[in-house]
């Protein structure tokens, strides 16, 4: 494992799921993490239980709202000071039908692209503006496979975010390497969490594990790790890229 420990670390969506797993691998590695949460606090509990209060940083806030985003990256500075990197994990994973009306439709779309796209867009210009004052800094999007090769009709507004995500950590890379600022996309494939559960109960889990080179459901702490090793700078010649971890499903 590399060591972290000094290294300040903000995770979006660290209360359960991916972003959970992350938060516990790099407070593991000894970073100080600011745990970023909607709705629930549980998780986010747990970890401040595990690892104490120094080196845990609780936000609360609502990335389906600007005001709320931009709140998340002030209180981040101010109470962290000098963030080296910042996983952009929360997001969300609604069906909407073709067949939907359209303005339930639509705000599915709407929702999906705030909270995946949108919010990603206000930090990841924030943190720009950060980490040129500070001559460096990692931008990590958790992105996903439906990106690189679509996604099932009910997902169209999941797999468009996505894409938009590629796209953004690309432009990051490319424009604003000469600022020693790098940026990488995680991309994963179905993962056994919460968030997927109901995806994958309606498709069929067997039917998921026919798609995969290695007969397991990826999980969360699959993720976790290469995250750290992203976080650690030991990658930074790596800026640009997509590391895909979907068990072999889609490989390039």
């Amino acid at each position: 494992m590399y060591d972290l420990t000094g290294k300040q670390i903000l995770v979006t969506g660290a209360s359960k799921g991916i972003g959970k797993a992350i938060a516990r691998q790099l407070l593991q590695q000894g970073a100080q993490v600011g745990l970023h949460y909607n709705r629930s606090a549980q998780g986010v509990e747990e970890l401040i239980k595990e690892f104490g209060a120094e080196r845990t940083v609780p936000i609360q806030a609502d990335l389906g709202k600007q005001k709320q985003t931009e709140a998340l990256f002030q209180s981040a500075l101010k109470q962290m000071k000098n963030i080296e990197s910042v996983v952009l994990n929360a997001g969300i994973f609604e069906p909407h039908f073709i067949g939907d009306p359209l303005d339930s439709w639509l705000k599915v779309w709407q929702r999906t692209m705030k909270i995946n796209l949108e919010s990603a867009g206000i930090l990841t210009k924030l943190f720009l503006q950060h980490f040129q004052e500070n001559k460096q800094g990692r931008i990590i999007y958790i992105g996903s496979r439906a990106a690189l090769r679509g996604e099932t009709e009910e997902y169209l507004a999941y797999a468009a975010s996505k894409g938009g995500l590629n796209s953004l950590a690309k432009t990051v890379a490319r424009s604003f390497g000469k600022y020693n600022i790098k940026a990488f996309v995680v991309a994963p494939g179905f993962i056994r969490t919460e968030m997927a559960m109901e995806a994958i109960s309606n498709i069929g889990e067997d039917a998921i594990l026919d798609e995969l080179a290695l007969h397991r459901l990826t999980t969360p702490e699959d993720i976790a790790p290469v995250v750290a090793l992203l976080c650690s700078g030991q990658l930074d010649h790596a800026t640009g890229t997509t590391i895909d971890i979907n068990a072999g499903s889609h490989i390039r």
